[in-house]
């Protein structure tokens, strides 16, 4: 045992360091607070009816009706407990406070990876802290994205199992490939896993090149065999998950189009539009390298010394008037609606990158670079349309996401990985001194020469002025009463303010890499020990991500856990409607943005919401139905009980009953077939959904094999209330079409009357229906989905094998080390 202490004592250190750093920088995690993340709390109302089954059923409901008249659980809250990697990424949220746990798996992923790779355990803690405090790594934390920088984190492992494998280690490298693969999938973000699946093709496309270059395809050959193996049963450990997920998928906003003249919406995944919007600017990557090339944030961030600020008080207001009024002005004048930060990789990393281009020889170089490359151009989407278009529309999959900066996280991973090696290789004892001391000129030449002269000359190169600049100018004309020689002394002092910004970062990035370089050259000419010198580097690249890190998110971030439940604190008018008895309808709150916020969510089944995929048949009727004004009948067939609005004052809020809400489910004397869901559509834009059903003629043979009459002593209703499990009575004098209002999806739902299975039919374009037999009878819903629950039982299989790879893998481990 001491033997291994010993071998391993400088590992077992510097994890300890990360976690000292963790408790440092999140020290009000450890205080019992917690971070204020505005995802996380749309994330809690939208989960509000499942967590409350969850907690009375001891499982989560597979399905909710919290928003958008209802959808499955599966994109916002399942346990899947059959799934290994649930229970592990369970222990290590139980393990560290949020978001101490990601930042830990960002610092120890990335130095797994470095050491997988053959860096000194200093040095790959450099590459650890160089990734970990990236920028955005940090933004996306701040932001509530949680399964996405979970994605992330996993990033590095995963790579360490592929170049352990393709060292010909491939017991380990599958283990930790299949392992980390699981991981990365079961972490739910499918956008980040994509990246990362488009810069390993590049990996294995430069790999395979060198093989058939060094007559080693077979070997090759081999390790591409066990990596998709373990792909295969990373896969396997998360068939529940996937399977769920591709199902749905086709079903919402990322499916096909169901109405062939809509010109909002897509024929297949999302408009180009849409998924273009958050597209970075092309001159927006310095900030790369100056994290306020571009403003930084959008949040306001100007004071009482702005130039904007003096230019108020030159009018004649105060220094508190001209303070508030400049605290408003968008410094950030970027081409994005709006962000939370820069994508800053730190100046001395970056310069490495540049030094790397020089220093570092090999495959590994070419295909940090391409992956580099390539994700940037990626991320400025629709500012450069050459290479988005052509992803956009042939590449497989890439038109389901949005957001196409986060491209960016590809290269935030890559530029640390070459910064290190190019460190490895100037201090190498085998290095030619000369050689690489001429090369760290040449790279200090390209990188400060560009920073001295945009330090000098800002103006020259850029505008800082954002793309509504004449927009912008015109409402502070307006604001000034008419005079536009004031507006536009304000307009100039706000771009004086963002070039300060602009200069002060250029000149912050400049001392970083003076230093860094100073300190290099050092441990170069061995002027200073090896691990001296790469902790000093360390620091530097510490101080510098730290320091921007705190711009982002800092203590203030963090709250005491008594306000942070006071947000979701139900106003008046949801307290009475609350103590409505009826276990099943619907509200709609027109007093927030009602299809873009989560906030009734947390107390009513209401008919808008906040999801990124919500079912595609919904979102053409908010398009048809609901944009422009309220389509009554629609809201009325969803058994809208109430609406909430904003009282006169324009804050309050106020309640109004809907009299003509159908209830849960009725008879309806007629039927009005469609030839295809655009007559189903223009169907229910005028119909009394009370006497009437819109069917689409494929469902025709369910009900007129069936001699359906009008029911003229009947009667239907709601008994049993579960949001997967919902059971009725009725009594019918004839065999009667009843209209239930529940969502359509028909991946699931079965209908059982008297306990015996019974086919059903859509509706009104987003309804179940069905025929029901004459006679007093009990219905039930169940939502029993075949890729749920099959899917587990894969995932179980999976996980088992996993294991016993896990095992078998550290015991060979194990044995290898042990002495003859």
């Amino acid at each position: 045992m001491s033997n291994w202490f010993k071998k391993n004592g400088i590992h077992i250190g510097i994890i300890l360091f990360f976690l000292i750093l963790c408790f440092v920088y999140f020290s009000p995690a450890f205080q019992g607070k917690v971070l204020m993340q505005s995802d996380v709390q749309k994330a809690a109302a939208t989960q509000s009816e499942i967590m409350k089954y969850n907690e009375l059923d001891g499982k989560a409901p597979l399905w909710t009706n919290s928003m958008f008249g209802g959808m499955p659980t599966y994109q916002i809250w399942l346990k899947y407990p059959s799934n290994i990697t649930t229970h592990i990424i369970d222990g290590i949220k139980a393990s560290f406070p949020n978001p101490v746990d990601i930042v830990l798996l960002y610092l120890i992923g990335t130095y797994f990876l470095l050491i997988v790779l053959g860096l000194s355990p200093w040095l790959a803690a450099v590459g650890a802290l160089a990734f970990g405090f990236s920028s955005y790594n940090f933004i996306f934390i701040e932001a509530g994205h949680s399964n996405q920088a979970m994605a992330i984190a996993f990033f590095p492992s995963i790579l360490a199992g592929i170049f352990l494998t393709l060292k010909g280690k491939y017991w380990l490298g599958a283990a930790v490939t299949g392992l980390f693969v699981a991981l990365e999938i079961r972490s739910n973000h499918i956008q980040m896993t994509y990246y990362l699946f488009i810069a390993l093709l590049i990996l294995m496309g430069i790999e395979c090149f060198y093989a058939y270059k060094n007559k080693t395809l077979n070997t090759f050959g081999k390790s591409v065999g066990v990596l998709v193996l373990s792909a295969i049963l990373g896969v396997a450990v998360n068939a529940g998950t996937l399977w769920t997920t591709y199902e749905y998928g086709q079903f919402s906003t990322r499916g096909k189009s169901n109405i062939t003249t809509d010109n909002l919406r897509p024929n297949n995944g999302l408009d180009k539009d849409y998924a273009f919007q958050w597209s970075q600017g092309v001159g927006e990557t310095f900030t790369l390298l100056i994290p306020n090339a571009y403003g930084g944030a959008s949040q306001p961030m100007l004071d009482a010394e702005s130039n904007v600020a003096k230019a108020i008080v030159a009018k004649g207001a105060d220094i508190n008037q001209a303070t508030g009024f400049a605290q408003q002005m968008p410094v950030y004048w970027g081409p994005k609606p709006f962000t939370s930060g820069p994508w800053y990789f730190g100046a001395f990393v970056l310069f490495l990158f540049i030094f790397g281009l020089f220093i570092v020889k090999g495959k590994l170089k070419w295909w940090l670079l391409s992956a580099t490359i390539l994700s940037i151009l990626l991320a400025f989407g629709k500012n450069f349309s050459l290479v988005s278009d052509l992803f956009f529309n042939y590449f497989p999959l890439y038109n389901k996401f949005r957001s196409v900066e986060f491209n960016l996280v590809i290269a935030s991973l890559c530029v640390p990985i070459l910064a290190c090696m190019a460190i490895f290789e100037a201090t190498k004892p085998s290095a030619d001194v000369k050689d690489v001391v001429k090369k760290l000129k040449t790279s200090a030449y390209i990188v400060l020469g560009i920073l001295v002269a945009l330090l000098a000359i800002p103006s020259v190169l850029f505008s800082f002025k954002a793309d509504n600049h004449q927009e912008f100018l015109t409402q502070l004309n307006q604001i000034a009463g008419g005079d536009n020689s004031f507006g536009q002394s304000i307009a100039s002092a706000l771009i004086e303010d963002r070039i300060s910004l602009f200069r002060a970062d250029a000149l912050r990035s400049i001392l970083f890499i003076v230093v860094g370089i100073g300190v290099l050259w050092a441990l170069i000419n061995k002027k200073i020990a090896q691990p001296l010198g790469l902790i000093i580097i360390g620091l530097v690249v510490l101080t510098d991500l730290w320091s921007l890190d705190k711009r982002y998110l800092n203590d203030e971030k963090f709250v005491a856990k008594a306000i942070m439940n006071q947000q979701a604190k139900p106003r008046e008018v949801d307290e009475f409607i609350l103590r409505d008895r009826d276990p099943h309808f619907r509200v709609l709150d027109l007093s927030i943005s009602t299809f873009q916020s989560a906030d009734a969510s947390a107390f009513h089944k209401t008919i808008g919401g906040y999801h990124a995929a919500k079912l595609k048949r919904f979102q053409e009727v908010v398009d048809k139905q609901f944009t422009g004004s309220l389509n009554q009948d629609v809201l009325d067939m969803m058994n809208t009980k109430y609406f909430i609005t904003t009282g006169k004052d324009g804050q309050s809020a106020s309640m109004q009953s809907n009299g003509t809400a159908t209830g849960n489910a009725w008879f309806v004397n007629a039927i009005q077939y469609a030839k295809n869901n655009d007559e189903e559509m223009n169907g229910i834009s005028s119909f009394d959904p009370i006497k009437e059903a819109i069917v689409h003629e494929e469902f025709k043979p369910l009900i007129e094999g069936e001699k359906v009459g009008v029911a003229t002593n009947g009667s239907i209703k709601l008994t049993s209330y579960h949001p997967d499990l919902m059971k009725y009575e009725y009594t019918a004098d004839k065999n009667v079409v009843a209209v239930f209002s529940e969502i359509w999806y028909p991946k699931g739902w079965n209908l059982y009357v008297d306990g015996e299975p019974k086919s059903y039919f859509r509706a009104n374009y987003l309804l179940r229906a069905a025929v029901l037999p004459v006679g007093n009878h009990k219905i039930e819903w169940k939502f029993e989905p075949t890729s749920y629950f099959l899917g587990e039982n894969i995932s179980l299989f999976g996980s088992i094998l996993l294991s016993l790879i896990l095992i078998i893998a550290i015991y060979r481990e194990i044995a290898r080390k042990q002495p003859a």
